[in-house]
């Protein structure tokens, strides 16, 4: 099995955080300041440097504003392509 950091369900959940987060206006430094980080915690995870658990997931769609459920249906048929 691929590594999950390098799939493309990966890649899109990275695409998906980093453009939520700019069409929020927020910069990585207000996001990560949110989960008590540092910004490159947040450059790190959206560089693909790190991967993102689920409970990241959700509480970033929190700090950003976007519904975690929602985005997710969405990224199911990417995630699950092979």
């Amino acid at each position: 099995m691929e590594k999950t950091v390098w799939s493309k369900g990966n890649e899109a959940l990275v695409e998906l955080i980093k453009s939520k987060r700019k069409e929020a206006g927020l910069t990585q430094t207000e996001v990560a300041k949110a989960f008590g980080q540092r910004q490159t915690w947040l450059s790190h995870l959206e560089s693909g440097e790190r991967r993102i658990d689920v409970v990241e997931f959700v509480k970033l769609s929190e700090v950003i504003g976007f519904s975690a459920v929602d985005e997710l249906r969405k990224l199911v048929p990417v995630i699950l392509e092979k």
